[in-house]
């Protein structure tokens, strides 16, 4: 159940299976079926996912609607609404099971503890900030003024899973573009 977790903080920082057993039991394992919401929008985001299978999805609506994506959380990642999660205002995204996923979660109360507690979990919190700060950041000054078809060519350089994990519809709503519109492009590729 934990062992994708283990090895991503073992890729990361060195950590024996006892020191690791000493807190995995703060994680919890839940199972989602695909499409299923798991936060949604006006929510406090009050935990922490890590998906051992499957992948989540971080999107907001628009007043007309549409779906703007942020973030996809695939196997052997952390995903949450880092903002919601740590000022405790309500979210201004969901997070949906794209498939049906395995994920184990780790409420914010027992996060921030382990946070206090044990130096790799510390570790691993500032990874996931600089990570979602770095990924953030390339995404914004590289979609910023680009058009269509070079923000298609940025995700095939630096995130192909997304490409070939995921409908058309959710890639062309995480580069800002319609599902024709996206099409067009790959035949142009």
């Amino acid at each position: 159940m934990t062992s994708v977790l283990f090895n991503y903080i073992k890729e990361r920082i060195h950590i024996s299976q006892e020191d690791f057993n000493r807190f995995s039991s703060y994680f919890k394992l839940k199972e989602f079926q695909r499409k299923e919401t798991i936060l949604r929008e006006g929510e406090l985001c009050s935990k922490l996912y890590f998906v051992n299978e499957g992948c989540l999805r971080f999107f907001h609506l628009n007043d007309e609607g549409k779906e703007l994506t942020r973030y996809f959380a695939f196997e052997g990642k952390f995903g949450t609404n880092l903002t919601s999660f740590i000022t405790n205002e309500p979210s201004k995204e969901n997070i949906q099971a794209i498939k049906k996923s395995s994920v184990l979660y780790i409420t914010k109360r027992d996060f921030y503890h382990l946070v206090a507690t044990e130096p790799s979990i510390n570790f691993i919190y500032r990874d996931i900030l600089e990570m979602a700060y770095i990924t953030s950041t390339k995404r914004i000054y590289n979609f910023q003024g680009e058009d269509s078809l070079q923000r298609l060519k940025w995700l095939m350089k630096y995130q192909p899973l997304i490409l070939s994990k995921l409908s058309n519809k959710m890639i062309a709503s995480y580069l800002g573009v319609t599902p024709y519109t996206l099409s067009r492009l790959k035949s142009n590729i």
